[in-house]
């Protein structure tokens, strides 16, 4: 099943800044009650936003776990459906992912060495005049 034609149009959060703010902030045990007070059908379209965004990814988790699959897959089509099997404890990584990645380090040093420009015109010539 496709995704619904909105679920990624102007990816918008589904919910208030204020309540993404306190369920970003909420402990494990604050985190239930928090998810409850939102219907299901923005609760998975919450997940699903969440999951697009790393640094939200254990939040999505807990998010989706509180969804159907029903409500997941109709929002985020595959993705909602990878996603409800990643909260119940299926598949932790997305699919072609290797878990034995090895971490990516920036080089501190510069690539290469840029020779400075030399300016080899001639001063003694006058400007060309047409």
């Amino acid at each position: 099943m496709l995704p619904s034609s909105n679920a990624f149009d102007g990816d918008s959060c589904p919910v208030g800044d204020e309540l993404l703010g306190e369920l970003y902030r909420a402990d494990a045990n604050g985190l239930p009650a928090l998810v409850e007070s939102v219907s299901a059908d923005v609760r998975a379209m919450l997940a699903l936003f969440c999951y697009r965004r790393k640094h939200l990814h254990a939040l999505a988790l807990a998010i989706a776990s509180t969804c159907s699959e029903h409500d997941l897959q109709q929002f985020g089509g595959r993705v909602g459906m990878a996603l409800h099997a990643q909260s119940r404890g299926g598949r932790s990584s997305p699919a072609g992912a290797s878990s034995s990645r090895k971490p990516i380090s920036l080089s501190t040093k510069p690539l290469s060495v840029i020779k400075p420009f030399e300016d080899d015109l001639d001063d003694s010539l006058e400007p060309f005049t047409a």
